[in-house]
């Protein structure tokens, strides 16, 4: 190899470079450094043999090994000083009395403590305040202001007061370092839109021109717009008319210590809802509301949600995703640690037909599920009106890991409906616990349809009959010559059949 020289050696490498590039997906992960990944986590897990699954040969190995965790936890952030000056809305004039419209006081309260670094905006303790739609901007604040909500502060019931065009009551955007914490309470008094008996008191003409300014569906209580190293702790927030909680374009979301409630039939009112955010930790945290407890959309990674209480509501959700064609992408999300009560679903990932990207490695991990409609769900069909079309393009889901999920059902334990044209691959279902408890709804055998990856020592206690939907000709057998050994045993203690589905024969 004498005559190998550096312009060779260049060559080489310019070459490798190219290949590497070219062979990225339009959907990848960020890593930052508050993330740190075995370059095998994943790797290692799956063996595959065959062509791609593309053209009908895809190998499942099922064995006994646990799969590996694909994310190390999230380093929380660290809070920033805080020895700025203390700007009380009170003496803005701000009245407190629950009548009185103070939106003037607390902007211009905000416009002082929004110069000065580390300071800090208090609501007291014992006063309600009257506010509108606001939008407090931090294009030219300076860094680590403080939000000191201890008082409660309400939103107008008055669709007059929702004509400023804003589609959200409290925003905050470009801020960094900012922190709203204290022991107060955000009321959106959203009832008044859930029942749209708003719109009874109201002519014609008003209802137009206020139509053209805002959209009842879209109208979130507290907003975060393109934020970075946010912190939201301790506060209340309830009955907000749409979503509670919002994050947009954020880098660096800490929520913790926050209850988020709204009545199980309000409509739309998600409890937190993150979009094109990443680096985001959610714990310790009490949820209660009308739809998802928390939602995860398109553009977001690097998400950890834990210790979360969460119920009644739809449960924890990535999407949808992929609506009207678009492309979506969202990665490296862990939920573990969860409680989930009165749910609709447990850990759902849905997608519309007709969309591109990918929502790759997710782990949700230790989750008890109590009178859960349908624990595990995958729903690559997704449509939330009576007339959606059949469309071949879908978004990908690859690498997804249930590990550790009990507790009871009341509908169907699991439901994997995957596309026709990009099935689900690399799935991974460890130690399901599963046990039915019946409620005056008709019950349904676990469904699985072109959800290919591997069971991991899976318990399920579902009822006699179900295991039939379980057997190899079911699309979650995957692929030709591969069996599942299924034995039943009876559990006297709990008077069920016991199904154990371990490893596989080739046959």
């Amino acid at each position: 190899m004498s005559g190998f020289s550096s312009k060779n050696l260049t060559f080489v490498v310019l070459i490798a470079t190219l290949v590497w590039f070219s062979s990225t997906q339009t959907c990848y992960a960020t890593r930052s450094k508050h993330w740190r990944h075995s370059r095998s986590a994943f790797g290692s897990m799956y063996k595959k043999k065959g062509k791609h699954h593309g053209e009908g040969q895809h190998q499942v190995i099922v064995d006994k090994s646990e799969p590996k965790h694909p994310l190390l936890p999230l380093e929380e952030p660290q809070a920033p000083p805080h020895e700025g000056s203390r700007f009380n809305v009170l003496d803005y004039g701000a009245k407190g009395d629950g009548i009185s419209d103070d939106t003037k006081a607390f902007q211009a309260a905000w416009e002082d403590a929004c110069k000065v670094e580390a300071s800090t905006m208090i609501v007291p303790l014992g006063y309600k305040f009257l506010v509108g739609p606001t939008s407090f901007s931090g294009s030219h604040c300076r860094k680590n202001v403080h939000f000191q909500l201890d008082g409660t502060i309400l939103a107008p019931t008055n669709p007059e007061a929702w004509s400023s065009g804003l589609d959200q009551w409290i925003e905050f955007t470009k801020l960094v370092g900012f922190t709203i914490k204290g022991k107060g309470t955000l009321d959106g008094r959203g009832s008044v839109w859930w029942t749209k008996s708003i719109l009874d008191s109201i002519d014609n003409e008003e209802l137009v021109r206020l139509n053209n300014f805002t959209k009842t569906e879209d109208l979130q209580a507290l907003r975060f717009v393109e934020g970075a190293n946010v912190t939201v702790t301790g506060i209340t927030i309830r009955n907000s008319p749409q979503f509670h909680l919002t994050f947009d374009n954020c880098d660096g979301v800490l929520v913790h210590n926050c209850n988020i409630s709204s009545p199980s039939d309000s409509p739309n009112t998600d409890g937190i809802h993150l979009h094109k955010s990443k680096n985001v930790i959610i714990h310790n945290t009490d949820l209660a509301c009308g739809d998802d407890c928390i939602s995860i959309q398109t553009g977001c990674t690097n998400v950890l949600v834990h210790d979360v209480n969460c119920g009644p509501g739809h449960g924890i959700s990535i999407g949808s995703l992929g609506f009207d064609g678009t492309t979506s992408c969202v990665s490296n999300i862990t939920v573990r640690d969860i409680n989930m009560h009165d749910t609709m679903t447990g850990v759902r990932i849905k997608t519309w037909q007709g969309g591109a990207g990918l929502v790759k490695n997710v782990l949700f991990s230790n989750i008890q599920v109590s009178e859960v409609k349908s624990p595990i769900m995958i729903d690559q069909y997704y449509c939330d009106h009576s007339n959606c079309k059949n469309l071949t393009s879908a978004v990908s889901i690859t690498n997804i890991v249930y590990k550790s999920i009990r507790g009871t059902y009341t509908v169907q334990p699991v439901h994997l409906a995957c596309s026709d044209n990009k099935p689900c691959m690399d799935l991974v279902l460890s130690n399901i616990q599963l046990k039915p408890k019946p409620k005056d709804q008709q019950m349904y055998k676990p469904f699985c349809w072109k959800a290919f990856g591997k069971y991991s020592i899976l318990y399920g206690f579902f009822p006699f009959d179900a295991v039939e939907s379980l057997l190899p000709q079911s699309a979650c057998s995957t692929s030709e010559g591969t069996k599942f050994v299924l034995a039943h045993m009876f559990d006297s203690s709990k008077q069920s059949r016991v199904y154990q589905i371990g490893r596989t024969l080739t046959v």
